[in-house]
């Protein structure tokens, strides 16, 4: 979930054997983390593939070996023919921070996901969960993670919670639950990827370095929705880079609500590449300016910032040519008496207080109630774990988040700069929503492509657009697309380094 919006299933009855908790018997581990283990099978492309889930805790340790939180997981694996066989690994969390794995985990990438819309509005209750016929488990093992302070993940001690809602801390406990589970689930020596969403994909950046330092290389990272440089989003008094990277976002929201001139609303793909030329010139060279922008100059760049966002040119003359994600979400649709959403701008909702800048995020609203009542129920019914804690699918576990930036924006794009040159075969997939508000594609664009790589290693990237939002997951068509990409790209990496 989205870092620029930090204030941000129904499982069917068990299946006989296929989904009852039969528990694995494993070396004894204290009672808090003893993990639950089920066995499964789900229909793919007309074949029974038989996996086995593992929900449990693991403990992340001080120096003196004491217990200082317990991260919460859910891991599916495939039975290879023998142990040297190791299937590619997919260490998975969303973002926030302060969301759960939930929405990648029963909304893209898990074998259950979380039945929606096809254009992944919320259906009426009760909700309902399926088998997925794109998960990701097809062609790699997966393990969603909660960090500390999200799901069932918790400090040992409510004092210790300040040292994981860091830049850092973050980086360092969940460096550590991989290094954990790597021991204890005999997965040294395979194939290692991470993927993150929003945030997570902040944090990924950071822990590529991290676990290098600690003699884990990865093969490949996804990642969802990308943030890396916070200055990117972030509307700030004398920060014009985020007016630019936005543009293109507002007017791919424009056109999908019809707000644009007939000329521009005739090809979406046409409009978006006027939108990000003029964006990257005209419009930042006049930012450029600031107040010394002469005023006919001034009127032409109001006149076309209109055009290209549907605005009304006497509302983008009063900002100051500067307009702000919060500020578009309830001015487009002003009209219409409705806000669009944040984290998927094709959502609209009635805008209750429209003088105000508070509010909800119509996505949001859409995708909480069915994702939080079907996990509670699918962890339970199918996967065999209890827990009376509350599970945090997005906030109300993490208070204050420092950022450890001081007099700069936070940034971790330095830290896969590093990985790059310390692990040179080492490859990057970027998936990137149009219709997201929260982290806006130019703005991802941007980052990597100030990564000051050689143009041998920006061979190591690859990126795609997707006609969805933030979660493009949510829409049935780019689900199924991001599964065709992810899997290429994993297949591709690894045929790559044989």
């Amino acid at each position: 979930m989205s870092a620029a919006e930090t204030a941000t299933m129904i499982a069917q009855p068990a299946r006989g054997d296929e989904k009852g908790a039969e528990k694995e018997k494993k070396e004894p581990l204290p009672a808090a983390e003893t993990p639950v283990v089920t066995r499964h099978t789900i229909r793919l492309k007309g074949k029974e593939l038989a996996y086995t889930a593992t929900a449990g805790k693991l403990p992340v340790l001080n120096d003196a070996g004491e217990t200082e939180a317990r991260i919460f997981f859910v891991a599916y694996t495939v039975p290879t023919p023998s142990p040297s066989v190791k299937r590619p690994l997919l260490f998975i969390f969303n973002g926030g921070p302060g969301s759960s794995s939930v929405w990648l985990h029963l909304g893209a990438a898990g074998p259950r996901i979380v039945r929606m819309l096809p254009d992944g509005r919320m259906p009426a209750p009760p909700f309902r969960l399926d088998d997925n016929g794109t998960t990701w488990l097809e062609w790699a093992d997966l393990v969603f993670i909660d960090p500390v302070g999200t799901g069932y993940s918790r400090a040992a001690k409510a004092d210790l919670t300040k040292k994981f809602t860091t830049v850092q801390g973050d980086v360092d406990s969940l460096g550590q639950f991989i290094r954990l589970y790597l021991g204890r689930y005999e997965r040294w020596g395979g194939p290692l990827f991470l993927a993150g969403e929003s945030y997570g994909a902040f944090r990924s950046a950071g822990l590529s370095e991290y676990l290098l330092e600690h003699g884990i290389a990865l093969n490949g990272i996804v990642l969802v929705s990308s943030v890396m440089n916070m200055q990117t989003l972030s509307f700030d008094q004398g920060n014009d880079l985020p007016y630019p990277l936005f543009l293109p976002s507002y007017t791919a929201t424009a056109w999908y609500h019809g707000k644009l001139a007939p000329p521009l609303q005739a090809d979406l793909d046409t409009t978006l590449a006027q939108a990000e030329s003029w964006a990257a010139t005209e419009y930042t060279a006049a930012l450029v300016q600031g107040d010394g922008l002469p005023a006919e100059k001034r009127r032409e760049i109001v006149g076309k910032l209109a055009e290209f966002t549907g605005l009304d040119a006497a509302f983008i003359a009063n900002r100051n040519l500067r307009i702000d994600n919060r500020s578009f979400v309830r001015e487009l649709l002003r009209d219409r008496q409705q806000m669009v959403g944040y984290l998927d701008s094709r959502f609209a909702a009635q805008d209750l207080e429209p003088s105000s800048h508070r509010g909800f995020d119509p996505t949001v609203a859409v995708i909480r109630p069915p994702y939080t009542d079907a996990f509670n129920r699918y962890i339970r019914a199918e996967l065999g774990y209890q827990s009376d804690l509350e599970y945090f699918t997005l906030g109300g576990g993490i208070g204050h988040w420092d950022w450890e930036a001081k007099n700069s924006y936070a940034d971790t794009s330095d830290n896969l700069r590093n990985s790059f040159a310390k692990n040179p075969s080492m490859k990057l997939f970027v998936a990137m929503g149009l219709f997201d508000l929260a982290t806006p594609h130019f703005s991802s664009a941007y980052t990597l492509n100030h990564l000051g790589l050689t143009p041998a290693l920006r061979k190591n990237i690859s990126t795609r657009r997707y006609r969805a939002g933030h979660m493009m997951y949510l829409d049935s068509v780019s689900r199924e697309q991001l599964n065709r990409d992810v899997k290429e790209f994993v297949q591709r990496t690894l045929a790559e380094n044989e």
